[in-house]
């Protein structure tokens, strides 16, 4: 009776067991089917995820228990799907930023030459306010004042004229101009040779070179003044050097 249970049990454990496994594979075919398809978008594509049904076949122990397939999907059926904002359009500045208004000041060195024969080397300061109504030309204004010692006296050469100036913005920060200005010049100590005032004309260009700030810049010129003192002609180099301020 004893060798009768016996086999009773072990029949009813191993149907148990196979019962189990039958269940567990059902479970692993059926999985597939309750996984949500997974959307992935990317950059100009957008790529649906969908699992595929997993086959009995296969060896469980080198195939992995999902598989998936990609298929394309438009942007139509993202509709319900919130989308990246994008970034508002950033304007682009310019390379270089040209003020209206130039104040300038700075040293100035001129050689007159007085009368034939006799040149008079003096030095001063030089300064200059531009206005750029357009951003190539603009109206000019200088006004210099510079001094030597002549005849044991002190000889001052004075100017003060206007003019035109056109410019153009050179790479690496540097602006190319040109100016031509007329006005007076004034010329002491007095001589018995003439009077000491002039009709005074001057032209030339130079260069304004960047400072590292924006507003601030050097100036380096070089012009030729012309005037009539003394019943003669003179054509008096000049060359400058100074600090130019934009505003």
């Amino acid at each position: 009776m004893r060798q009768v249970l016996f086999i009773i049990g072990v029949v009813l454990l191993l149907s148990g067991i196979f019962a189990g496994s039958a269940a567990a594979q059902t479970n692993s075919n059926n999985l597939s089917l309750f996984l949500p398809a997974t959307t992935i978008s990317t950059d100009g594509a957008s790529l649906a995820i969908a699992p595929l049904p997993f086959s009995s076949a296969t060896d469980s122990r080198t195939t992995a228990p999902l598989a998936f397939a990609l298929a394309p999907i438009s942007p139509a059926s993202l509709s319900g799907f919130s989308q990246p904002a994008a970034s508002p359009q950033q304007d682009v500045l310019g390379v270089f930023q040209n003020f209206s208004w130039q104040a300038y000041a700075g040293y100035t060195f001129v050689r007159f030459f007085q009368v034939p024969g006799i040149q008079v080397n003096t030095n001063g300061l030089n300064f200059g306010v531009v206005y750029y109504f357009r951003d190539w030309i603009g109206a000019d204004g200088e006004f210099v004042a510079t001094f030597a010692s002549q005849y044991g006296d002190t000889a001052k050469f004075l100017l003060g004229m206007g003019g035109g100036r056109l410019r153009w913005s050179a790479p690496r920060g540097l602006e190319l101009w040109a100016h031509a200005l007329v006005g007076g010049s004034h010329y002491l100590p007095r001589t018995a040779n003439g009077d000491t005032g002039a009709l005074a004309y001057e032209f030339g260009g130079g260069v304004d070179i960047s400072a590292g700030r924006r507003r601030w810049a050097y100036r380096l010129s070089g012009d030729v003044v012309g005037t009539r003192f003394f019943n003669t002609y003179q054509y008096s180099p000049k060359v400058s050097a100074g600090i130019v301020f934009k505003f």
